[in-house]
This record gives C-alpha cells, sequence and structure tokens, in this order.
C-alpha cells in the first residue's frame, strides 16, 4: 500500500503574498523527522483555491525535490473543471509526486453518474496512482459508497479520501470494495474509529501541529496496540476541535506561526481568526503544551 499512514494535508506558507520556500521545506523536514508516513501538498489545507498554476506546479515540485524519496508525495491536483484536473495532475505526474489527491467537482454538482465520468476520464488520460476526496461540506455534494465501489475497479484509483465524518458511509465503502482499495479518513474526530473499522490511514489537519503524535497514534494501532492508539485519539481530540474553531485552514496556520513555523498569512477571502478565538486556540496550544504558559 503506497499510501497508509499519518498523512499530513500540509499548509502552504505564504511571506508577502508569495510562497515561502524556505518555511515550506522546514515544515517538510519536520514532518520526515517526526514520522509522517505521506506528504500531502496542494489540497483545502494548502489553500489550492487561490493557487495560480505556476504556484500550484511549484508547491508540488519543492515537496516532491525536498522529500527526495524518502516518503510518498500524494499531490492535490482536483478541480469542477475536468480539464483543468487533468492537466494539473500531468503536471504533479511529471514533477516525480507519487500519486495525486482529487476532490470531486464543487459548485456544479454533478450526478453520481458525472462523478463516475469525472474520474474516468482522468484515469483514462493520466496514467497514475489517484485518491478519491469526498468532503460534502465544502463541495455541497456527496460521493455514494456505490459510486466509490464502481470507480475502485479502475486499476489507477487506488483509495478515498472519505470526509463526511460518517463512520456508516466510510463501513459501507470499505465493505463494498477490495482490501488493497485505501479508505483513508479526511476528518480527524475519527482517525482512530476510522482505523477500527478497517481505515488505512487518515490525511489530517492536526498532523500540521502535532505530527509525531499522530504518527504515533497509527503506528500503534499497526503494531496492535489498541490502548495506546486510543490514548492518543483522546490526547489529541481537544487540538482537532480548535483546528476547527474556524473554516479550515485559519487555525491551523495560525497555531503554526503562533508556534514559530510560519508567517501568519492567509489569502483573501480566507481572513484572521476573530479575537476570540485566537484567545481560544492558544489557551488549547499552550494546553497542549505547543506553546509555553
Amino acid at each position: 500500500m503506497i499510501f497508509e499512514g499519518s498523512m499530513v494535508a500540509i499548509v502552504t506558507p505564504f511571506k508577502d503574498g508569495r510562497l515561502d520556500e524556505a518555511a515550506f521545506k522546514n515544515l517538510i523536514e519536520w514532518h520526515i523527522e517526526s514520522g509522517t508516513d505521506v506528504i500531502v501538498p496542494c489540497g483545502t489545507t494548502g489553500e489550492s483555491a487561490t493557487l495560480s498554476f505556476e504556484e500550484h506546479d511549484r508547491v508540488i515540485e519543492l515537496a516532491v525535490e525536498t522529500v527526495n524519496g524518502r516518503v510518498p508525495v500524494m499531490a492535490g491536483t482536483g478541480s469542477n473543471n475536468t480539464t483543468e484536473a487533468i492537466r494539473l495532475t500531468r503536471d504533479a505526474k511529471a514533477a516525480g509526486a507519487d500519486g495525486a489527491l482529487l476532490i470531486t467537482p464543487y459548485y456544479n454538482k454533478p450526478t453520481q453518474q458525472g462523478l463516475y465520468e469525472h474520474y474516468e476520464a482522468i484515469a483514462r488520460t493520466v496514467d497514475f496512482p489517484m485518491v478519491l476526496y469526498n468532503v460534502p461540506g465544502r463541495t455541497g455534494l456527496n460521493m455514494l459508497p456505490e459510486t466509490v465501489a464502481r470507480l475502485s475497479k479502475i486499476d489507477v484509483i487506488v483509495g478515498v479520501k472519505e470526509a463526511t465524518g460518517s463512520l456508516r458511509q466510510a463501513s459501507e465503502i470499505i465493505a463494498l470494495c477490495d482490501d488493497d482499495f485505501a479508505v483513508i479518513s479526511g476528518d480527524d474526530f475519527i482517525n482512530f474509529p476510522l482505523l477500527a473499522v478497517g481505515g488505512k490511514g487518515m490525511i489530517s489537519v492536526t498532523a500540521n501541529v502535532i505530527p509525531g503524535d499522530l504518527a504515533a497514534l497509527y503506528d500503534a494501532w499497526k503494531a496492535g496496540d489498541v490502548a495506546r492508539a486510543r490514548e492518543l485519539h483522546y490526547k489529541t481530540l481537544p487540538l482537532h476541535q480548535a483546528m476547527f474553531y474556524e473554516t479550515n485552514p485559519i487555525p491551523v496556520k495560525t497555531a503554526l506561526a503562533k508556534m514559530g513555523k510560519i508567517a501568519h498569512e492567509l489569502r483573501l477571502p480566507l481572513c484572521p481568526l476573530s479575537e476570540a478565538n485566537d484567545r481560544k486556540l492558544e489557551e488549547a496550544l499552550k494546553k497542549y503544551g505547543l506553546l509555553e504558559n
């Protein structure tokens, strides 16, 4: 299984309106040292919606260069425009990424058949490992288990990032698909429960700030230490809550800035945390031991 374990939906650090390449490279090194299993650039948490094509390509190139084969890189290449998704996926493959993460088309609201044809067209055009990404809270569209199961029969489609937060839906997908198809948590609150029903890991927002603990949770589960994995689930739960005080990635980028990892910079239409939530976030980080009291 090429994509399993603790995978980080890594932020894209900006400085003065541009990609902060030095900070991005430092984040990747920190993740690899901390045990992160897969780097996932240019996802929702990476503010892909506000990256230009040139920036999008550069973020993936830089991730591949920095990782240098030490762990897989799963590049976000999805779009609500099938032709654009094909272009981004081709570019990611050319850059040396190990696979692509493709969000369901947003705004268009295709039917389930439209979803199938969208992904089938990308898979037919680009011979590259692909992970589907279902996040109805961001897209307004739910890709049903039956559609995922149909798509799982296409050789290059190797998994799904399931971010409904529904263990019922995730369980139905696992039941319908072959064992070699990876169902990956896209909702940090169910990382541990999804492993228990057959998930292969998580693509995590919170791993941006606590890569070591999320990697340890997966490693404990893999080693059969269920008690330790459960302990880490409950330890990390308050931080998962803090990462969603407001729209992702506003809290996680704010947290990383407070930790001195990146500059405190978002792109409009995202804006800084409210003062009240900023105080709550700082308190949560201190309680976890990520900031000094």
